[in-house]
């Protein structure tokens, strides 16, 4: 093993970010991303500072044919184990494999958010003609109702079978892991390329769903309170946001396939931690939300006013996500 990827092992062994060991090391995080990268190589100063810091000796450091002891999941959790259960390791062709796949998941995850979101517009709209007598409010149910049960078994048809697909690659948002060299130089170079247009889609998604209340105010502004026009104008904020949504989810998955190889971010391995003990609050807090939302917008047929669930129940799931932290830490 070579020298970059014993800082790699050394360090996610100690479960520090690169900006962590920097500071121990009095280096920039870009000098630690240089030297996992092997486009770098540190000092002897360095060198004997990381064997200090690592408690390895500079020995196993400079010479590639010492390998490292087995970095186990319970050394992660800091606790003495009864079994070394090796960590995953990733190689350069799994990691291209996997950011090749998500590339084409991205698209195909977001347009089934998307057709969630739009998915009660034209009962919306037709509930509105009905209302004026352009068609009976049978009639505007019925093809509203099936209209948006298609688009959402659409939506889940194409969610269960991206989740099919990336099935084999969950364990990088799980487990802990180490990647095989080349590959964290491969990502950052990938990543690197990439934020531009990350942050230009996340802008302009966000200044999507910002402007797409513009509609309703003018409906509101020129047609008063018509019910039509008011419909109408709901039903185009849906298909607003939904395109400003698209295009945040599809940027996110992307990023989100480096910081999951690199083990950054949403996917660092104390994050990995805390997802363990978030994972089955979150799936009762989503289910809960999918039945009262479904069961509040049934009872009231009020489509057009129920779609703030998801806008409050994602800002509340932060609040609990930040309440279950401060509790595990106490």
């Amino acid at each position: 093993m070579i020298l970059a990827d014993k800082i790699i092992n050394e360090r996610k062994k100690n479960g520090w970010s690169q900006e962590e060991l920097a500071n121990m090391l009095s280096v920039s995080r870009q000098s630690i991303s240089k030297w996992e990268g092997a486009q770098a190589v540190p000092d002897l100063q360095k060198i004997l500072k990381m064997a200090e810091v690592f408690n390895v000796s500079t020995d196993y450091l400079l010479k590639d044919e010492l390998e490292p002891e087995v970095f186990t999941s319970s050394n992660y959790q800091g606790e003495t184990a009864k079994e070394d259960i090796p960590v995953r390791t990733v190689t350069l062709e799994e990691a291209n494999s996997f950011l090749k796949l998500e590339n084409r998941i991205a698209p195909i995850i977001a347009n089934a958010v998307s057709l969630c979101i739009i998915s009660p517009a034209l009962l919306i709209f037709l509930a509105a003609l009905s209302q004026k007598g352009f068609l009976s409010e049978e009639l505007a149910a019925g093809i509203g109702l099936v209209s948006l049960l298609i688009l959402v078994a659409v939506a889940v048809f194409m969610f269960i079978t991206s989740g099919s697909k990336t099935k084999q690659y969950e364990y990088l948002e799980k487990e802990v892991i180490e990647t095989s060299y080349g590959v964290t130089g491969m990502v950052k170079e990938k990543q690197k390329a990439y934020n531009q247009t990350h942050s230009s889609h996340i802008a302009l998604g966000v200044m999507l769903c910002i402007l797409s209340v513009i509609p309703f105010f003018l409906a509101l502004f020129l047609f008063g309170k018509n019910d039509s026009f008011v419909a109408a104008a709901v039903s185009l904020i849906l298909i607003i946001v939904a395109i400003g949504v698209n295009l945040i989810v599809r940027t996110s998955i992307i990023s989100s396939s480096f910081n999951k190889l690199l083990q950054e971010n949403d996917y660092s391995i104390q994050t990995k931690k805390d997802n363990a003990v978030l994972e089955p609050i979150a799936g009762i807090y989503w289910t809960l939300t999918v039945a009262g939302y479904l069961a509040w917008s049934f009872i009231t047929d009020r489509w057009d006013l129920t779609w703030i669930v998801w806008p409050i129940a994602g800002i509340l799931y932060g609040v609990l996500v930040s309440v279950v932290k401060i509790i595990k830490k106490k």
